[in-house]
């Protein structure tokens, strides 16, 4: 079974809303909901996939710690992950690897990797 919802705590609520309210439609995300103490994102168009919530948290992210490594979001075209990957360099994130194939995953496997304004990795990658 896929896995219904994950929750991430960020360091600030309100800058983490402005990054992935702007991003999410790219990753083909749309909100949820917005809140004072949470917010979330679900897959867009009514498609099934797994719910994010974002929470605050007490302490900064790292990413060589115990728990989340990285986000990867499928996106049905490598056209989309090109844009995704230009609307986070757009939005200040730290791009760890720009869009490209990689031969050492099953192929086809083209994927970029970024960081969001906690640190956490997120990738877009696209299988065709």
């Amino acid at each position: 079974m896929p896995v219904g919802h994950i929750g991430i705590n960020v360091s600030n609520l309100e800058i983490s809303y402005s990054y992935y309210r702007t991003l999410m439609p790219y990753l083909a995300y749309e909100p949820f909901l917005a809140e004072d103490d949470q917010f979330a994102f679900q897959p867009a168009k009514n498609k099934r996939g797994t719910f994010i919530f974002f929470y605050p948290g007490q302490n900064g992210y790292h990413p060589d710690s115990v728990g989340l490594q990285h986000l990867a979001f499928m996106l049905p075209t490598r056209l989309s992950v090109d844009e995704a990957t230009g609307v986070a360099s757009d939005l200040g994130s730290e791009i760890i690897h720009s869009p490209q194939e990689w031969p050492e995953y099953p192929p086809p496997y083209y994927a970029s990797f970024w960081r969001d304004p906690d640190g956490i990795m997120l990738e877009a990658v696209c299988h065709k």
